[in-house]
């Protein structure tokens, strides 16, 4: 009788574990196919057009004093952009301030072109001066495609903004009292069927930090790493932070080095 009994139960596991198996595979090929899709568009990355538009940018004379940004210095000299990305955020002496690739464009924009930069600080994403920071900032990642990040930490301010970086990162607060780690702290997490990195660590080439700025599909704009922790501190909950703000830069000095050794694929093509 019992191994009568127990034949139901036998064909139920059964059941389970093949509606199981069948959920991991759909789950797999669902992720796939996102991967596929990415890899088709990438050929014509949109982001194309906006590398032609800032190198055009970088190379006009613009702004109240009528000059290009070609003797903007983005850490290794003025008007060199080739390998400057993988290297960013780091700290300026002439600004006395650490500074990503935006904020610092902004700068240069301010003492080279007489831009107001408080004033293209407070515009909005994708609109006026903001777009074309965005434009700049996809060419000059472009030029650094394929090359590693090697961030600095030699001056006492790379290493602060580093541990500054890393308490923001942890830190739970908003309405649902999340923190970047509740996505991007542990291996193994995803969302609506897409992998999220674990940026604790170097996540892997053209992952994470090393994939932005990236073209947006599903909206169709172009987004740098100013925007993205922008929407990431949105999806939070959190109070918006303000653009170049120490604490997007300490955050992307934290991701930066954490990512040492990844392959940049920026400007990348996402959802």
């Amino acid at each position: 009788m019992k191994i009568i009994k127990s034949v139901p139960l036998i064909a139920s596991a059964l059941a389970l574990s093949g509606l199981l198996a069948s959920a991991a595979w759909a789950q797999k090929s669902a992720i796939e196919s996102i991967e596929e899709y990415r890899a088709m568009m990438q050929d014509g990355n949109p982001a194309e057009l906006f590398e032609a538009k800032g190198e055009d940018i970088w190379k006009t004379q613009r702004g109240p004093k009528k000059v290009s940004l070609m003797q903007c210095d983005l850490g290794k000299g003025p008007g060199v952009v080739k390998g400057v990305f993988v290297e960013l955020p780091r700290y300026f002496a002439d600004t006395q301030r650490m500074q990503d690739l935006e904020s610092r464009l902004v700068s240069c924009m301010e003492t080279l072109q007489g831009f107001n930069a408080a004033e293209i600080a407070k515009t909005p994403f994708g609109k006026g001066e903001q777009s074309n920071v965005t434009a700049l900032a996809t060419w000059i990642a472009a030029e650094s495609k394929g090359q590693k990040f090697n961030l600095p930490q030699s001056h006492q301010q790379e290493k602060v903004f580093y541990e500054v970086g890393k308490r923001l990162f942890f830190q739970r607060a908003g309405a649902h009292d999340f923190a970047c780690a509740s996505c991007h702290g542990t291996d193994g997490k995803r969302i609506r069927l897409q992998d999220l990195p674990n940026l604790t660590k170097n996540p892997g080439d053209g992952v994470g930090f090393a994939a932005w700025p990236a073209y947006r599909v599903s909206n169709g704009q172009m987004w740098g790493m100013q925007q993205r922790l922008n929407d990431c501190y949105r999806q939070q909950r959190f109070p918006f932070p303000g653009f170049g703000s120490d604490a997007t830069v300490a955050l992307g000095v934290y991701l930066g080095v954490n990512g040492k050794g990844a392959v940049s694929v920026a400007p990348a093509l996402k959802r």
